[in-house]
């Protein structure tokens, strides 16, 4: 393990503002890129790489890696760090917001902003300049993995998901109870926490595009600063948008946020509430979905919610 004086640059310029944890156990970097299941044709995507202490397992399994990194002083410690492996188009840095990257179909693009490109000499010197798009790549297959901060998982799941050009898995380091929360009816109930095993809206919204795989727990104290919770990682595997063709995306998630909008109310009295359909009609569209009326949100799986988002739009395919 590394000692808080040996983070150098890092330990430097930690940001509390940017969510900065640095793993640093070299087994659990092993692990999460192992999970990943990275094939040797594959693009990754890593998001916030820190000092690129995954980016190194990263690197041994995949043709290429593009990092992804928002803090200029960890982009500047990363050229130098991985000079060779740049030269060798074997990894690219990238100074930007993950959050601000347009996902497109062949492409990562970056509209109307300054990159900040900062070379690796003696002077650092910085160079900005407008790009419309600062990088071109071939990302027919590309997977997503990294250690993210946690304030931004929702936002970066529902961003890379519902893109044009969805990766084809994600791996992401989380906390431990959001990823139990991603695993919904997966994970095992246990006495101790009643709402395991139960669906969110995020779990939901997660799995109408993929299988979520659960990897295992990180412990606080392998991270620099050491946050107040524990972390897990969770892999979303065999993305794709089979589920949705035309408006199909849109309708179906406007139907789940109206049946979460009051957890502890009855599914059918909420979408009620907001429905264009009467009481009678939602129970024989219940009753065709095979959903009981007293079901409550938490407890459909995504099936579920697509045969109610075909009944309340005609445009939507059969399951």
């Amino acid at each position: 393990m590394k000692s808080k004086k040996s983070l150098g640059l890092a330990h430097r310029s930690l940001k509390q503002s940017l969510g900065q944890n640095f793993l640093r156990d070299k087994r659990i970097l092993k692990k999460i890129a192992d999970f990943a299941q990275i094939e040797k044709e594959d693009t990754v995507v890593e998001v916030g790489p820190g000092e690129g202490t995954l980016t190194s397992f990263l690197l041994e399994k995949a043709k290429k890696v593009i990092a992804i990194e928002k803090d200029s002083d960890l982009a500047l410690l990363l050229r130098e760090k991985f000079n060779r492996e740049i030269q060798d188009s074997k990894l690219e840095i990238i100074e930007g917001d993950i959050l601000d990257l347009k996902l497109e179909k062949n492409s990562y693009s970056l509209s109307e902003q300054k990159i900040v490109e900062r070379t690796s000499t003696a002077e650092n010197t910085a160079r900005t300049s407008e790009r419309k798009c600062f990088l071109r790549a071939n990302l027919k297959n590309y997977v997503l993995v990294g250690n993210i901060p946690y304030y931004i998982t929702g936002a970066l799941f529902k961003k890379a998901l519902e893109t044009e050009k969805p990766p084809k898995s994600i791996t992401f380091v989380v906390q431990k109870e959001v990823a139990e929360r991603i695993m919904g009816s997966h994970f095992v109930k246990t006495s101790r926490d009643k709402s395991r095993g139960k669906e969110s809206i995020l779990s939901i919204s997660i799995k109408v595009y993929g299988t979520p795989e659960y990897g295992g727990i990180i412990k606080a104290g392998s991270f620099y600063p050491k946050p107040k919770v524990d972390s897990a990682i969770i892999s979303i595997r065999d993305i794709s948008k089979k589920h949705f063709i035309n408006a199909v995306e849109q309708k179906f998630f406007e139907i789940l946020k109206k049946g979460f909008a009051h957890k502890r109310k009855l599914l059918i009295k909420n979408l009620t509430e907001v429905s264009r359909f009467d009481l009678d009609t939602l129970k024989e569209i219940f009753d065709k979905c095979g959903i009981s009326e007293k079901a409550r949100a938490e407890n459909l799986k995504v099936s579920d919610w697509l045969c109610l988002a075909k009944k309340f739009s005609p445009k939507i395919p059969k399951l």
